[in-house]
């Protein structure tokens, strides 16, 4: 999968002043296999264009492509397939079901393309130190052990892009490390790339893309 933007600005942006190099308004183009990172405060529009890649947002002017199709053409039942074998995701907000319990919120996923058995999550879990919380309500977890179940639900699916949205905000670096380690190896094995969105700090990835914005 190739991405594309042309000439892209969100609306609410659009007084805005933008940084010379700005990914807004400019012709910028990266494969899905790439690592990128976007590093910007808040405020800026990090989580802005992951809304975008993942087609929840459609105020911008400009043109998105993606393998030179434009997604504003894209009708419901194509971005549906998209998001089930193309780009995986991790929210800000992280948009578990509190109710559910940390392992039926990544089976709900996985259960869309059965792609890992339960031993394998719960060897994810274990990676991630998070096996014992499985049985857990997601609800009673603390923000960092949610930000880990919400990365094991993103990985529970076939990929060629995903896209992390401060996806370490709550952890540590130790933690930081580990998750880094299980998503390489997803991307590896999927032979996909990412999209990181950071406030700043160690992400513990070899980045081949900065973006500004």
């Amino acid at each position: 999968m190739q991405l594309n933007f042309r000439n892209v600005l969100p609306i609410p942006l659009a007084d805005t002043p933008l940084p010379p190099g700005s990914l807004w308004k400019s012709d910028t183009s990266f494969e899905s296999q790439a690592r990128c990172l976007v590093q910007a405060p808040s405020g800026t529009g990090k989580t802005t264009i992951i809304s975008l890649l993942y087609g929840l947002r459609a105020d911008y002017e400009g043109q998105l492509l993606f393998d030179n199709q434009d997604t504003r053409m894209f009708s419901v039942d194509q971005w549906t397939e998209i998001r089930k074998q193309k780009l995986a995701i991790v929210f800000q907000d992280l948009r578990l079901f509190p109710q559910l319990t940390a392992l039926e919120n990544i089976q709900l996923k996985n259960e869309l393309t059965k792609t890992l058995n339960e031993g394998r999550i719960r060897e994810m879990a274990e990676q991630l130190g998070i096996a014992h919380k499985l049985e857990a309500p997601c609800g009673k977890l603390s923000l960092g052990q949610q930000q880990r179940i919400a990365i094991i639900r993103a990985l529970a699916q076939p990929f060629e892009l995903i896209l992390l949205d401060e996806p370490f905000s709550h952890l540590d670096e130790a933690n930081i490390r580990k998750a880094a380690e299980l998503i390489m190896q997803s991307c590896t094995a999927n032979g996909a790339g990412l999209l990181l969105t950071s406030l700043g700090g160690n992400t513990h990835f070899d980045f081949t893309q900065h973006l500004t914005i």
